[in-house]
Protein backbone atom coordinates (compact mmCIF):
# COMPACT_ATOMS: atom_id res chain seq x y z
CA UNK A 1 0.00 0.00 0.00
CA UNK A 2 1.09 3.32 -0.69
CA UNK A 3 2.32 5.76 1.96
CA UNK A 4 0.40 8.30 3.05
CA UNK A 5 0.98 11.81 4.90
CA UNK A 6 -1.14 13.45 6.93
CA UNK A 7 -1.44 16.27 4.33
CA UNK A 8 -2.60 13.77 2.46
CA UNK A 9 -6.13 13.42 4.12
CA UNK A 10 -8.78 16.64 5.24
CA UNK A 11 -7.44 17.40 9.05
CA UNK A 12 -11.67 16.55 9.79
CA UNK A 13 -11.16 13.13 8.90
CA UNK A 14 -8.30 12.79 11.32
CA UNK A 15 -9.90 13.81 14.16
CA UNK A 16 -12.60 11.43 13.18
CA UNK A 17 -10.20 9.00 12.78
CA UNK A 18 -9.24 9.80 16.07
CA UNK A 19 -12.69 9.83 17.69
CA UNK A 20 -12.98 6.36 16.20
CA UNK A 21 -9.71 4.72 17.59
CA UNK A 22 -10.71 5.88 21.24
CA UNK A 23 -13.62 4.29 20.99
CA UNK A 24 -16.45 7.51 20.71
CA UNK A 25 -17.44 5.57 17.44
CA UNK A 26 -17.72 2.50 16.38
CA UNK A 27 -16.75 0.98 13.43
CA UNK A 28 -20.31 1.64 11.37
CA UNK A 29 -20.91 4.58 12.66
CA UNK A 30 -17.61 6.31 11.86
CA UNK A 31 -17.60 4.61 7.96
CA UNK A 32 -20.96 6.51 7.96
CA UNK A 33 -19.36 9.91 9.26
CA UNK A 34 -16.27 9.66 6.95
CA UNK A 35 -18.55 8.85 3.98
CA UNK A 36 -18.75 12.69 2.83
CA UNK A 37 -14.69 12.32 2.05
CA UNK A 38 -15.22 9.06 -0.39
CA UNK A 39 -14.81 10.72 -3.70
CA UNK A 40 -13.50 10.14 -6.45
CA UNK A 41 -13.82 6.09 -6.66
CA UNK A 42 -12.50 5.96 -3.07
CA UNK A 43 -15.28 4.13 -0.53
CA UNK A 44 -15.31 5.16 3.14
CA UNK A 45 -13.94 1.39 3.68
CA UNK A 46 -10.80 2.30 1.67
CA UNK A 47 -10.17 5.56 3.79
CA UNK A 48 -9.98 3.00 6.90
CA UNK A 49 -7.57 1.06 5.49
CA UNK A 50 -5.36 3.86 4.13
CA UNK A 51 -5.80 5.70 7.85
CA UNK A 52 -4.62 2.11 9.86
CA UNK A 53 -1.48 0.98 10.94
CA UNK A 54 0.70 -0.43 8.39
CA UNK A 55 3.06 -3.11 10.36
CA UNK A 56 5.47 -3.58 7.72
CA UNK A 57 6.71 0.22 8.31
CA UNK A 58 7.46 -0.64 11.62
CA UNK A 59 10.91 -2.33 11.19
CA UNK A 60 13.56 0.62 12.22
CA UNK A 61 15.11 -2.22 14.10
CA UNK A 62 15.02 -5.29 13.06
CA UNK A 63 13.34 -8.49 15.16
CA UNK A 64 16.39 -11.03 14.89
CA UNK A 65 19.18 -8.30 15.29
CA UNK A 66 22.19 -9.92 16.42
CA UNK A 67 23.14 -6.94 18.28
CA UNK A 68 20.68 -7.73 21.01
CA UNK A 69 18.89 -10.50 23.08
CA UNK A 70 15.22 -10.39 22.16
CA UNK A 71 12.78 -12.39 24.60
CA UNK A 72 8.70 -12.76 25.81
CA UNK A 73 8.59 -12.77 29.33
CA UNK A 74 5.76 -13.16 31.73
CA UNK A 75 5.34 -11.60 35.38
CA UNK A 76 3.45 -12.09 38.29
CA UNK A 77 1.20 -9.59 39.00
CA UNK A 78 -0.87 -10.88 41.91
CA UNK A 79 -2.98 -7.75 42.62
CA UNK A 80 -3.57 -7.75 38.82
CA UNK A 81 -4.66 -10.00 36.53
CA UNK A 82 -2.13 -12.63 38.10
CA UNK A 83 0.44 -12.31 35.02
CA UNK A 84 0.92 -10.23 32.53
CA UNK A 85 3.00 -11.30 29.65
CA UNK A 86 5.54 -8.65 27.31
CA UNK A 87 8.67 -8.40 25.16
CA UNK A 88 11.80 -7.59 26.73
CA UNK A 89 14.70 -6.36 24.68
CA UNK A 90 18.49 -5.84 25.87
CA UNK A 91 21.99 -5.49 23.97
CA UNK A 92 24.08 -7.79 24.03
CA UNK A 93 26.35 -6.61 27.62
CA UNK A 94 27.26 -8.78 30.79
CA UNK A 95 27.15 -4.97 32.36
CA UNK A 96 23.99 -3.63 34.35
CA UNK A 97 21.93 -1.38 32.72
CA UNK A 98 19.51 0.84 33.34
CA UNK A 99 15.64 0.01 32.74
CA UNK A 100 12.84 1.28 30.49
CA UNK A 101 9.48 0.11 30.88
CA UNK A 102 7.40 0.75 27.55
CA UNK A 103 3.97 0.77 27.33
CA UNK A 104 1.52 0.73 24.76
CA UNK A 105 -1.99 2.53 22.78
CA UNK A 106 -5.09 1.47 23.50
CA UNK A 107 -4.91 -1.53 21.07
CA UNK A 108 -2.52 -4.00 22.44
CA UNK A 109 1.57 -4.94 22.30
CA UNK A 110 1.59 -4.17 18.35
CA UNK A 111 4.82 -4.44 16.17
CA UNK A 112 5.23 -0.93 16.58
CA UNK A 113 5.52 -0.65 20.40
CA UNK A 114 7.86 -3.97 19.98
CA UNK A 115 9.83 -2.04 17.55
CA UNK A 116 9.70 0.83 19.86
CA UNK A 117 11.62 -1.36 22.68
CA UNK A 118 14.19 -2.62 20.24
CA UNK A 119 15.12 0.97 19.78
CA UNK A 120 15.69 1.87 23.34
CA UNK A 121 17.84 -1.38 23.87
CA UNK A 122 20.00 -0.14 20.91
CA UNK A 123 20.21 2.72 23.29
CA UNK A 124 21.70 0.55 25.73
CA UNK A 125 19.02 0.01 28.51
CA UNK A 126 17.13 -2.74 28.92
CA UNK A 127 13.19 -2.46 27.68
CA UNK A 128 10.61 -4.34 29.03
CA UNK A 129 6.71 -4.06 27.16
CA UNK A 130 4.17 -5.68 29.05
CA UNK A 131 1.20 -6.27 26.67
CA UNK A 132 -2.39 -5.19 28.97
CA UNK A 133 -3.98 -7.87 26.60
CA UNK A 134 -2.99 -11.02 28.52
CA UNK A 135 -5.92 -11.52 30.41
CA UNK A 136 -7.88 -11.43 26.91
CA UNK A 137 -5.06 -13.78 25.28
CA UNK A 138 -3.11 -11.47 24.26
CA UNK A 139 -2.36 -9.07 21.56
CA UNK A 140 -4.55 -10.61 19.06
CA UNK A 141 -2.38 -9.25 15.63
CA UNK A 142 -5.07 -6.56 14.75
CA UNK A 143 -5.00 -3.56 16.50
CA UNK A 144 -9.14 -3.19 15.66
CA UNK A 145 -9.58 -6.09 17.27
CA UNK A 146 -6.97 -5.41 19.93
CA UNK A 147 -9.22 -2.47 20.43
CA UNK A 148 -12.40 -4.48 21.17
CA UNK A 149 -10.31 -6.90 23.65
CA UNK A 150 -9.50 -3.16 25.17
CA UNK A 151 -12.31 -2.37 26.31
CA UNK A 152 -13.19 -5.72 28.17
CA UNK A 153 -9.91 -5.48 30.40
CA UNK A 154 -10.74 -4.35 33.93
CA UNK A 155 -8.90 -1.59 33.51
CA UNK A 156 -7.58 -1.18 37.49
CA UNK A 157 -6.31 -4.23 37.19
CA UNK A 158 -4.29 -3.48 34.05
CA UNK A 159 -2.95 -0.68 36.02
CA UNK A 160 -1.69 -3.10 38.85
CA UNK A 161 -0.14 -5.53 35.93
CA UNK A 162 2.11 -2.33 34.82
CA UNK A 163 2.33 -1.61 38.36
CA UNK A 164 4.08 -5.62 38.91
CA UNK A 165 5.66 -4.97 35.41
CA UNK A 166 7.85 -2.26 36.50
CA UNK A 167 8.79 -3.36 39.96
CA UNK A 168 9.74 -7.09 38.60
CA UNK A 169 11.93 -4.96 35.65
CA UNK A 170 13.62 -2.68 37.78
CA UNK A 171 14.31 -5.68 40.25
CA UNK A 172 16.15 -8.03 37.73
CA UNK A 173 19.63 -8.86 37.93
CA UNK A 174 20.22 -6.68 35.07
CA UNK A 175 19.21 -4.10 36.03
CA UNK A 176 21.05 -0.82 38.06
CA UNK A 177 17.93 -0.03 39.67
CA UNK A 178 17.06 2.70 38.02
CA UNK A 179 13.67 2.73 36.37
CA UNK A 180 12.33 4.63 33.59
CA UNK A 181 8.81 4.30 31.79
CA UNK A 182 8.06 5.93 28.74
CA UNK A 183 4.49 5.39 26.83
CA UNK A 184 2.47 6.45 23.99
CA UNK A 185 -1.69 7.74 24.22
CA UNK A 186 -3.08 5.08 26.31
CA UNK A 187 0.61 4.20 27.40
CA UNK A 188 1.58 8.56 28.29
CA UNK A 189 -1.44 8.52 30.48
CA UNK A 190 -0.52 5.46 32.22
CA UNK A 191 3.21 6.72 32.68
CA UNK A 192 1.82 9.58 33.98
CA UNK A 193 -0.07 7.37 36.59
CA UNK A 194 2.82 5.12 37.56
CA UNK A 195 4.93 8.10 38.49
CA UNK A 196 1.95 9.22 40.85
CA UNK A 197 1.81 5.01 41.86
CA UNK A 198 5.73 4.80 41.86
CA UNK A 199 7.01 7.77 43.86
CA UNK A 200 10.44 7.57 44.29
CA UNK A 201 10.46 3.94 42.98
CA UNK A 202 10.44 5.61 39.39
CA UNK A 203 13.54 7.69 38.24
CA UNK A 204 11.81 8.98 34.64
CA UNK A 205 8.97 9.21 32.93
CA UNK A 206 8.10 10.61 29.54
CA UNK A 207 5.12 10.29 28.39
CA UNK A 208 3.75 11.06 24.78
CA UNK A 209 0.38 12.48 24.30
CA UNK A 210 -1.10 11.29 27.52
CA UNK A 211 -3.57 12.38 29.58
CA UNK A 212 -2.80 15.19 32.81
CA UNK A 213 -3.44 13.31 36.67
CA UNK A 214 -5.12 15.05 38.88
CA UNK A 215 -3.59 17.94 40.25
CA UNK A 216 -4.01 16.77 43.82
CA UNK A 217 -2.03 13.60 42.69
CA UNK A 218 0.80 15.69 40.98
CA UNK A 219 2.28 16.41 44.91
CA UNK A 220 3.28 12.19 44.78
CA UNK A 221 5.23 12.54 41.46
CA UNK A 222 8.73 11.97 41.73
CA UNK A 223 10.05 11.12 38.70
CA UNK A 224 11.62 13.73 36.66
CA UNK A 225 8.96 14.16 33.48
CA UNK A 226 9.29 14.96 29.70
CA UNK A 227 6.05 15.20 28.24
CA UNK A 228 5.54 15.02 24.39
CA UNK A 229 2.30 16.53 23.00
CA UNK A 230 0.60 17.19 19.46
CA UNK A 231 -0.38 20.87 18.74
CA UNK A 232 -3.74 19.69 17.22
CA UNK A 233 -4.39 16.99 19.40
CA UNK A 234 -6.17 20.36 21.24
CA UNK A 235 -8.06 17.68 23.93
CA UNK A 236 -4.55 16.21 25.45
CA UNK A 237 -2.54 18.85 24.84
CA UNK A 238 -4.32 21.57 26.57
CA UNK A 239 -4.11 19.90 29.58
CA UNK A 240 -0.65 20.47 29.43
CA UNK A 241 -0.57 24.49 31.16
CA UNK A 242 -2.14 23.06 34.47
CA UNK A 243 0.03 20.21 34.71
CA UNK A 244 3.24 22.48 34.32
CA UNK A 245 2.28 24.47 37.01
CA UNK A 246 1.58 21.53 39.19
CA UNK A 247 5.00 19.65 38.73
CA UNK A 248 6.22 23.27 38.78
CA UNK A 249 4.73 23.49 42.29
CA UNK A 250 5.71 20.06 43.19
CA UNK A 251 9.35 21.09 42.75
CA UNK A 252 9.52 18.10 40.14
CA UNK A 253 11.80 18.33 37.21
CA UNK A 254 9.74 18.53 34.06
CA UNK A 255 9.72 19.68 30.83
CA UNK A 256 7.00 19.60 27.87
CA UNK A 257 7.38 20.02 24.05
CA UNK A 258 4.87 20.80 21.46
CA UNK A 259 4.63 20.12 17.83
CA UNK A 260 3.05 22.18 15.42
CA UNK A 261 0.76 21.16 13.21
CA UNK A 262 1.44 17.59 14.47
CA UNK A 263 -1.41 15.07 15.22
CA UNK A 264 -2.34 12.49 18.73
CA UNK A 265 0.46 9.58 17.24
CA UNK A 266 2.42 12.02 15.38
CA UNK A 267 5.73 9.01 16.78
CA UNK A 268 3.95 6.32 15.45
CA UNK A 269 5.44 5.52 12.42
CA UNK A 270 3.07 2.54 11.19
CA UNK A 271 0.15 5.38 9.97
CA UNK A 272 -0.65 8.40 8.07
CA UNK A 273 -0.56 10.54 11.19
CA UNK A 274 3.49 9.97 11.55
CA UNK A 275 5.02 12.71 11.69
CA UNK A 276 8.89 12.41 10.85
CA UNK A 277 10.33 15.38 12.40
CA UNK A 278 8.28 15.66 15.62
CA UNK A 279 9.00 12.11 15.46
CA UNK A 280 12.91 12.36 15.54
CA UNK A 281 12.82 15.31 17.58
CA UNK A 282 10.66 13.86 20.53
CA UNK A 283 12.69 10.79 20.77
CA UNK A 284 15.90 12.64 21.16
CA UNK A 285 14.45 14.67 24.21
CA UNK A 286 13.29 10.91 25.44
CA UNK A 287 16.49 9.37 25.11
CA UNK A 288 18.34 12.49 26.49
CA UNK A 289 16.08 12.43 29.57
CA UNK A 290 16.77 9.04 30.04
CA UNK A 291 20.51 9.38 30.01
CA UNK A 292 20.42 12.17 32.40
CA UNK A 293 18.20 10.38 35.33
CA UNK A 294 19.01 7.13 34.45
CA UNK A 295 22.48 7.09 33.59
CA UNK A 296 24.59 9.68 34.99
CA UNK A 297 22.60 9.63 38.24
CA UNK A 298 21.04 13.22 38.02
CA UNK A 299 19.31 13.85 41.14
CA UNK A 300 15.61 13.53 41.62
Amino acid sequence: MERKKASDFPQELLDLFDGYVHGRQDRRDFLASIQKFAVGGVTAAMLLEQLKPNYAWANQVADDDKRLVLDRMTVPSPQGNGSISGYLARPKTAAKLPVVLVIHENRGLNKYIEDVTRRLALANFVAFAPDGLTSKGGYPGDDEKGGVLFTQVDAPKMQEDFIAAAKWLKGRDDSTGKLGVIGFCFGGTSTNNLAVRLGSEMAAGVPFYGRQPAEADVAKIKAPINAQYAELDTGITSGWAAYDAALTKAGVAHEGHIYKAANHGFHNDTTPRYDEAAAKEAWGHAINWFEKYLRTGAAT
